[in-house]
């Protein structure tokens, strides 16, 4: 269990983060053509951080006084418990992996050099919808510019 009896929430958060950065990691710097070793970024780290997400959110969402999405000041109130703050980190980190392999995935498909994908992949790591954003932009240009109009 996390916090109370168990890891502290500062150590769980380290650990959470370190297994997000050894998939982004595999999935900027070694190579995608083995399956196994793919599906580390794509789904079993994002799958373990999911699990750890929903034991943190679950038992605790709706035991935040005041806390809730139906505001700006409920979600800060919901976010002001350590158990709910750090679950809507390791969300981010679940959903900006499992993103940026999605991403790998497609840009090697449609043949997108590695070189340029390392920046989109970083942007994704850091700022998770703006890489996802620019990735589309790009492959809209991308795939416009070999003749391919989808």
């Amino acid at each position: 269990m996390i916090g109370e009896t168990g890891v502290s929430y500062e150590t769980a958060f380290s650990m959470a983060g370190n297994a997000a950065l050894i998939g982004w990691v595999i999935l900027i710097f070694l190579p995608r053509r083995y399956d196994l070793l793919f599906a580390v970024p794509q789904f079993i780290i994002p799958f373990g951080l999911s699990l750890l997400y929903a034991g943190l959110i679950l038992p605790t969402i709706f035991t935040v006084d005041g806390g809730g999405f139906g505001s700006l000041a409920e979600v800060r109130v919901l976010f002001g418990n350590d158990a709910t703050l750090f679950a809507g980190w390791v969300h981010y980190l679940a959903f900006d992996l499992f993103i940026g392999a999605w991403i790998a995935r497609r840009a090697d498909a449609i043949g997108l050099s590695r070189l340029i994908q390392a920046p989109i992949l970083a942007a994704t790591l850091m700022f998770g919808p703006f890489g996802l954003a620019l990735f589309l932009g790009i492959r809209v240009f991308y795939r416009r510019a070999l003749g391919d109009a989808a």
